[in-house]
């Protein structure tokens, strides 16, 4: 008499072709030529990832990079008085603000290596790619008193550096098998090749032709929201 059983693939069985969409955060120290910009910055970013069943993964990432530790020297030189501030056409001491602010895109391949599993998707995972970085100085002037730090006078003042970048990742991916817990995190470096935006900054009094080497180096952790089809039923006869 025939009989049939019924065998679904799943995540926790084999390694599955999968989307993998990953709002993340990551703390990031600069160095080279940014360190004397910057201090320690935030970046928020969206990570879109796809992998397939050999374990190879290509995606985009998006961040937003804010901060509000500015280091860059003698900034607003030209602007404070013999008594050391910004004075306002109110006569009062400006209340002037700068904020670290840029972003980046960057598009990545790489591969995943199953380890401390509890399913083939885990592991972890080396990724390569590059990309566009841009930066800049927002300037706030609260009590808008202070002409010279208005509208397009800022841009004078605001250091908007951008270019191409590199990335490379190495970290570890979590997929648990009910799709409950997915997280993921890594170390990463991003090396920026970037120059001045502006042709002139209003405080030293000079044309800008610098080019740049930007490297941020931080830690991102990530939520994973895994996007599949479950495998189609199979049916055996016996």
């Amino acid at each position: 008499m025939p009989a049939f059983a019924f065998s679904q693939g799943s995540i926790k069985d084999s390694s599955i072709s999968m989307t993998m969409v990953i709002p993340s955060f990551s703390m990031q120290v600069p160095a080279g030529d940014l360190s004397k910009r910057f201090g320690v910055n935030s970046n928020l970013a969206l990570n879109v990832i796809y992998k397939n069943r050999n374990r190879w993964m290509a995606g985009l990432q998006g961040g937003f990079i804010f901060g509000n530790n500015v280091k860059q020297p003698n900034l607003f030189a030209n602007l404070i008085s013999s008594s050391g501030y910004i004075t306002g056409t109110d006569g009062r001491f400006a209340d002037v603000r700068t904020f670290e602010r840029g972003f980046d895109i960057i598009a990545f391949g790489g591969k995943l290596f199953p380890t401390l599993k509890p399913n083939p998707n885990c592991g972890f995972f080396f990724l390569f790619g590059g990309g566009y970085l841009q930066h800049k100085i927002r300037i706030e002037d609260k009590n808008k008193a202070v002409p010279a730090l208005q509208k397009d006078y800022k841009k004078g003042y605001d250091r908007l550096s951008s270019g191409w970048c590199l990335q490379q990742s190495v970290g570890y991916i979590y997929l648990s098998n009910h799709r409950l817990i997915n997280f993921f995190g890594a170390v990463e470096s991003l090396e920026g090749f970037t120059k001045s935006r502006r042709n002139y900054n209003f405080d030293d009094a000079i044309q800008v032709k610098e080019q740049r080497t930007d490297i941020l180096i931080g830690f991102r952790i990530g939520w994973i929201l895994p996007i599949f089809r479950a495998a189609p039923e199979k049916f055996y006869l016996y």
